[in-house]
């Protein structure tokens, strides 16, 4: 779910080891903060007013428990250094120093042990349920944590295969090792988040007011959380940023993902070669992932959550939302154009389409099964002046990025009254590079929230506009973390969410409250079933 974000990604290597190097030469790590955690104290660093910790253990390696549910970390003697990133989850992309023993977490605070109880912020990264890392530049938390006098917290955990090949029904299973495979990603994101729950408090947090945030995947990531019967207790608000989770995978898919795996691997599909998996060489797993999708039919396969009745019960938004978090005040948010980077930014002949390339193009992009003719017809009704490339980014933003977080935004508004509120935005703010032809694109949100548009890597540019646009949304998820509702006096006011307005708030230089924008897109796309891709 990166799209453009693989590719700054790379981009930002050289960029965060100067960013270290940096910090390194401000401070001596022995002359830093010190925190005592349940395991063991540790050492952080003090860096303009914010105590930053980096690379906490939260979990054992899972190296030697691998696709089993995670470990809390054996205690340690003496003061163990946080002063560093900690490994990331093995995967795909080029992301940087990888290892089966990523079970790290980051905090920024501006007080220890203070007793101020501040409200938490846990990011959730993106980058699918495949790639990336809570290091990224982009998620500094320095600024947010002054900004709001908020405890910021990012983590690393199990992606891909390592965190959800489900083998617990291949032929002749029966063994325990293998029985929470296909969620063992979400699990060590409930081991983090109790790990702040047993801990933040000496970093000044407080443990009772946990916001979680995400973007993309990390926003499905909560999703699921959210419908996860062990994650109950452990947050009490959340802001999904372009990550919606409606339908996770089922066993049987689940299954025939795993059966294809380990053919790629010439591995037997049944209980012997779920056996030699666990002694494979960490490459020769990865390997695994270039495995055609067999529900899909093409690309890589799929890895995400699985509905497998002993962690994740029930679907996260189908048939309904759950009961489950129906208490947590959420905001579901979208971009505008959601696409131009998550296809374009791969594609770039998807900007120059000619109308006779289109229906062919749009036909598979768009993710559900309607005809790409009557979709092109309508949208050149409804935006006669839009080029054939404009109207595939648009019904591919609205089938198959937009159209979850509506199956969401309804799903919560159809709940019993009383329930917590539901907040939506669309992201109208457009990228001003390469003259503005990415749009308000996929990821564009991430600077924004955590007030880092001048951050490497940040694709809104750090003019007034760009400052002004992260000042309004920082404050709005500062609000939601301290209060429970978003609204402060830089917005209008920002009504919850309903099925007979749709009330959406459209954040733009000029920010304004809109019922039901693309109103005639949502209604088009509602014609046909939505299955959430991958599931």
């Amino acid at each position: 779910m990166q799209g453009i974000g693989v590719t700054r990604r790379s981009l930002l290597l050289t960029a965060a080891s100067g960013l270290v190097l940096a910090s390194g030469a401000q401070a001596s790590p022995a002359k830093g903060p010190v925190v005592k955690t349940a395991a063991g104290r540790v050492r952080g660093r003090t860096l303009s007013g914010v105590h930053v910790f980096k690379g906490i253990r939260y979990g054992s390696d899972t190296g030697p428990r691998r696709f089993q549910a995670p470990l809390p970390p054996t205690p340690w003697k003496g003061i163990v250094d946080a002063v560093d990133f900690g490994h990331a989850s093995p995967q795909g992309s080029n992301e940087a120093n990888q290892s089966e023993d990523c079970l790290f977490l980051n905090v920024w605070t501006r007080g220890l042990s203070d007793g101020a109880k501040r409200p938490v912020m846990v990011y959730i990264h993106g980058g699918a349920y495949a790639n990336g890392s809570g290091s990224d530049p982009l998620y500094d938390g320095t600024r947010l944590a002054l900004r709001g006098d908020v405890v910021v917290v990012t983590l690393n955990h199990r992606l891909n295969l390592f965190g959800y090949l489900y083998l617990a029904r291949l032929a002749g299973m029966e063994d325990e090792r293998f029985a929470d495979s296909g969620n063992a990603g979400q699990l060590d994101l409930i081991l983090a988040l109790q790990w702040v729950r047993d801990n933040i408090a000496a970093f000044g947090g407080d443990p009772g007011n946990v916001m979680l945030f995400g973007q993309s995947g990390g926003g499905a990531k909560i999703a699921t959380l959210m419908a996860m019967p062990a994650a109950r207790g452990l947050f009490h608000k959340v802001a999904t940023m372009s990550g919606q989770q409606v339908t996770a995978g089922g066993p049987r898919n689940a299954t025939a993902r795993a059966v294809s795996v380990l053919k790629q691997l010439d591995l037997s599909a049944d209980r012997a070669g779920a056996e030699a998996l666990l002694s494979l060489p960490v490459e020769r797993l990865k390997a695994g992932l270039k495995a055609v999708d067999p529900i899909a039919g093409s690309g890589g396969v799929y890895a995400g959550p699985v509905l497998d009745g002993r962690n994740l019960p029930r679907h996260p938004f189908f048939p309904d939302a759950p009961v489950l978090s129906a208490d947590i005040p959420m905001i579901i948010g979208n971009t505008h154009d959601e696409t131009r980077s998550l296809i374009g930014g791969g594609d770039p002949g998807a900007f120059s389409l000619t109308w006779e390339a289109l229906p062919d193009k749009l036909f598979p992009a768009m993710r559900v099964d309607i005809a790409p003719e009557p979709v092109i017809a309508e949208y050149r009704r409804l935006y006669p002046q839009y080029s054939a490339s404009d109207v595939f980014f648009a019904a591919t933003t609205a089938g198959r990025s937009w159209r979850g977080a509506v199956e969401e935004l309804e799903a919560r508004a159809k709940q019993p009254a009383g329930t917590a509120p539901t907040w939506a935005y669309q992201l109208d703010f457009r990228s001003p590079r390469d003259g503005g032809k990415w749009g308000a694109h996929h990821t564009l949100d991430i600077p924004l929230a955590f007030d880092n548009t001048d951050q490497p890597g940040s694709q809104t540019g750090d003019g007034p506009q760009a400052r002004q646009m992260a000042a309004r949304l920082a404050d709005a998820f500062i609000a939601l973390a301290r209060t429970g509702n978003p609204n402060h006096s830089g917005l209008p006011d920002w009504a919850p969410y309903d099925l007979a307005r749709r009330p959406t708030l459209i954040l733009n230089d000029e920010c304004r409250m809109v019922d039901d924008p693309r109103g005639a897109e949502r209604r088009l796309f509602a014609q046909v079933p939505f299955i959430q891709f991958g599931t």
